[in-house]
């Protein structure tokens, strides 16, 4: 049985509701991850994520394996999230601070946790070209080439958005160094 991405969008789009689930099951968790690097706001993202599989249930039946469906999918997500950008959002709940938990956590667990935070805060201030770009190679894992295609621009500006990217967000956390490892 051909379990690819390929055969089940096609699947898919014969109406297999089977199939679909897999491919969400398959895809969903990196979607909204991506969606929420991308926003900056995690429930945001889950619209976004479940607009983009909404979209794909819709176009299943057309579907035609020009692409890979990750590589659809990343881009039918990424044209949802510059939507959601450019239309603004009122504060979502999501973005409230959490209280802190007050059972005491050890300390790597919170070096980890702040690290987290930085690398997310960070991420958030770069142009959202760079933005897109660290999160499609680094957090999604896929190639340039893939990447390039998602943002419709060519690999070398995927990779010169990359090394901007990265060399910003190297100065950036490099200066936070000391206070996140509790050094002087």
């Amino acid at each position: 049985m051909d379990d690819s991405d390929e055969s089940l969008m096609l699947k898919t789009g014969a109406g297999d509701r089977e199939a679909f689930r897999r491919l969400l099951d398959r895809h969903l968790r990196q979607t909204v991850a991506f969606a929420a690097r991308v926003l900056g706001n995690h429930a945001a993202a889950e619209d976004v994520a479940q607009e983009a599989f909404l979209r794909l249930w819709s176009h299943a039946p057309h579907w035609q394996p020009a692409a890979r469906v990750t590589t659809w999918l990343h881009r039918v997500a990424l044209n949802l999230c510059l939507d959601v950008r450019r239309r603004g959002r009122d504060v979502a709940l999501d973005d409230v601070a959490e209280p802190l938990d007050p059972a005491p956590l050890p300390l790597a667990c919170v070096q980890a946790r702040d690290l987290g935070r930085h690398v997310n805060t960070a991420l958030a201030e770069l142009p959202v070209q760079q933005r897109v770009a660290i999160t499609l190679c680094h957090y999604q894992g896929l190639r340039n080439t893939e990447a390039a295609e998602v943002m419709g621009v060519s690999v070398e500006a995927v990779e010169s958005l990359l090394a901007r990217g990265r060399r910003t967000l190297r100065a950036r956390l490099t200066a936070l160094v000391p206070d996140l490892l509790g050094e002087e």
